[in-house]
């Protein structure tokens, strides 16, 4: 028969060994027992990966070998043992010492183990945490240094909010900025900073939402501060996440903009007075400029007119009135000038071959260079057609032309080139003299309306203003480069055309034989209109409303019509025009006007005659509208000449053609 104490001694044999195979076995901590003086007398595979010592050096050696010198100095071990026995409990973490006499940072246990209370030993499990201290350590350092940056800045509200907007902490800056100091705001609601308006539209539980939503919040607007005043701020708003993506609140910066709102309201303030001032300076050189030449032109008129009275038959009132016809023109060309600059002159675009243009200005150009300037031209042989306005450009380039001739007072090289401009698809047209250049100082004045540096009575100030204007109003650009003693080059850069080239010459034929339906509700221009049409041949018919327009219309036997834009009523020309497209969509129709910002939104629908009109002008739209010939009253011009001037010139200056005053 087995006694009960041999069982008993079996059990806690068993007991043990499995004890000792779970602590042998477990490597990630460092289980060893000790004697009650310290002593090491069991030492598992975890203790030697983590210290490095193995059983047969360690065992019978003292725990305190673990610890730093000034630990042992100062009795740590004895401690610790002392307080595992008085508290049946030793934790601790500190660092310890391997083999080979580095270093790691431990957590180590201490329980006490007794036999019927008597003393036996000590279980000290120690485990190697470095890791997780140094990860700690850098969190700390930090959070430390996070508070301290935000704690300290000033010119920066930063705090956090609640998922529910409740502001959960406070730094310097909210209190200077806002007037709250932590006490008093610190689980108070952010709306409070709005204003009213802003809280009953609710707008702070707006800018939550879209944070939330969108991960980002900003705006500036006004915002309230303690004392009930209002300053004007920039807010940003950016939600936070846990690791699991739950939102747990959000991250607000605040900052005071209010002065340097009030310093870009100055700003615009000073900017708008600045351009305001310039306005009226450009408006009086625009006013004594224009009522210096209109008084002349004028006078010219008037002069002339009580000469005519008397000597309408004779060879003095022909004089006369080729004097009043050139001051007409020169007044309509000066009012075109001024259109141009300002962008608002309206404009037949068309592709033109360029070259084929610049080649018949040949002749004008040369007579108007005079015998000292040599005229060049340097046109790329493929060079592109242009899509712009064919009298415009004509007369920016005569413009340009001129300018030039006037920096030659003593003779010189003129050259107009004409090259492609592949990579912006444009076509460069440049004039380069040889004169005497331009300073510094005054090239960026070139292009201002009415800066002249000719003197008094040799130009108006315009030409190059109507270069600037006619580029940019074909959606291109103008450049200009010049050197002191060599000369200056002009450059204008044209869209490319897309269609076929309309050419310089009039090809159509010379009679015509339509019936033209004429709506001017002024009689005077109607009178003038219809001796220009009855001249070319047509049969006119006149109206002088929309109303009236449209009985003709039903009355049959309109070939083409022809309308004023501006008229009085309910329906001016615009409108009248979509009305009989509607009616006879085959009908051909054109439209003229002298008030440009009537044919600003016509281009694209019908096509329009500006007035004042030459009659060859006249012509040539109406036969390309009906399909025949029309014909020309006006001798003396020749059909390679450019729209709007003759092909002779006189002094040396170009001389326009004769326009109808309409």
């Amino acid at each position: 028969m087995v006694k009960k104490s041999d069982t008993l001694k079996r059990d806690i044999f068993e007991s043990e060994r499995r004890f000792r195979l779970l602590a042998g076995g477990a490597i990630d901590y460092a289980i060893c027992t000790l004697a009650p003086d310290g002593r090491i007398i069991h030492w598992n595979k975890g203790a030697e990966r983590i210290t490095g010592y193995p059983a047969k050096a360690i065992l019978g050696k003292h725990f305190s070998i673990f610890y730093p010198e000034e630990d042992r100095a100062s009795g740590l071990p004895a401690k610790a043992l002392l307080m595992a026995r008085k508290e049946k409990h030793a934790e601790a973490e500190g660092w310890c010492i391997r083999k080979d006499g580095s270093q790691f940072y431990a957590s180590v246990v201490i329980d006490p183990i007794y036999e019927k209370r008597k003393l036996v030993g000590y279980a000290m499990v120690t485990r190697d945490v470095t890791e997780r201290r140094q990860a700690r350590v850098d969190l700390e350092a930090s959070e430390s240094q996070f508070r301290l940056l935000v704690s300290n800045v000033t010119d920066y509200a930063l705090y956090m909010l609640t998922p529910a907007g409740i502001v959960a902490n406070w730094n310097a800056g909210g209190e200077r900025i806002k007037g709250y100091s932590p006490r008093e705001i610190i689980g108070q609601s952010f709306a409070r900073f709005y204003t009213p308006a802003d809280q009953a539209a609710g707008k702070p539980a707006r800018a939550l939402k879209i944070a939330e939503e969108t991960g980002h919040y900003e705006e500036d607007g006004w915002r309230v501060r303690k004392d009930g005043s209002f300053f004007w701020a920039s807010v940003v708003i950016d939600p936070i996440r846990d690791s699991d993506g739950s939102l747990i609140g959000f991250a607000k910066i605040t900052r005071d903009i209010s002065e340097r709102r009030e310093a870009q309201q100055k700003l615009e303030q000073v900017q708008r007075q600045l351009a305001e001032s310039q306005k009226m300076d450009a408006l009086g050189q625009l006013t004594g400029g224009v009522a210096h030449d209109f008084n002349n032109l004028l006078m010219i008129i008037s002069g002339n007119l009580h000469r005519i009275r008397r000597e309408v038959m004779s060879e003095r009132g022909r004089l006369a009135l080729s004097a009043i016809e050139t001051a007409s023109e020169r007044a309509a060309s000066l009012t075109s000038q001024l259109l141009t600059f300002a962008r608002r002159q309206s404009v037949n675009p068309q592709t033109i071959d360029v070259a084929d243009r610049i080649r018949a200005l040949r002749a004008v150009l040369t007579s108007a260079l005079g015998g000292l300037v040599k005229l060049e031209m340097d046109i790329q042989p493929d060079v592109w057609s242009v899509f712009v306005d064919p009298s415009e450009f004509e007369t920016a380039l005569i413009n340009l032309v001129v300018n030039a001739r006037d920096a030659m007072r003593d003779g010189g090289t003129l050259t107009i080139a004409a090259r492609n401009v592949p990579a912006q698809a444009q076509v460069a047209v440049s004039v380069t003299d040889t004169g005497e250049g331009i300073p510094d100082d005054v090239l960026s004045k070139v292009f201002d309306p009415f800066f002249t540096t000719k003197p008094v009575g040799k130009g108006t100030g315009l030409g190059l203003s109507q270069v600037h204007g006619f580029a940019h109003q074909a959606d291109g650009r103008v450049e200009i480069a010049s050197t002191l003693g060599k000369g200056t080059t002009v450059s204008i850069f044209l869209p490319r055309g897309t269609v076929a080239a309309t050419r310089s010459r009039a090809d159509h034929a010379m009679h015509a034989s339509a019936t033209v339906l004429l709506i001017e509700d002024n009689p005077a221009v109607a009178d003038a209109s219809t001796g220009l049409l009855e001249q070319l041949g047509y049969t006119v018919r006149w109206a002088s409303n929309a109303e009236a327009a449209l009985s003709e219309i039903d009355a049959n036997g309109i070939d083409v019509v022809f309308s004023d834009i501006v008229m009085p009523g309910r329906m001016d020309g615009l409108k009248l025009a979509r009305t009989i497209r509607d009616m006879k969509p085959e009908l051909p129709i054109l439209l003229t006007t002298g008030y440009s910002e009537g044919a600003r939104d016509v281009r694209s629908d019908f096509p329009v005659l500006r007035k004042p009109y030459h009659i060859h002008d006249l012509s040539r739209e109406l036969s390309r509208l009906t399909g025949q010939g029309s014909g020309d009253a006006t001798s003396g011009a020749s059909a390679d000449a450019p729209s709007g001037f003759d092909s002779a010139t006189r002094d040396g200056a170009e001389r326009p053609k004769a326009k109808a005053r309409c």
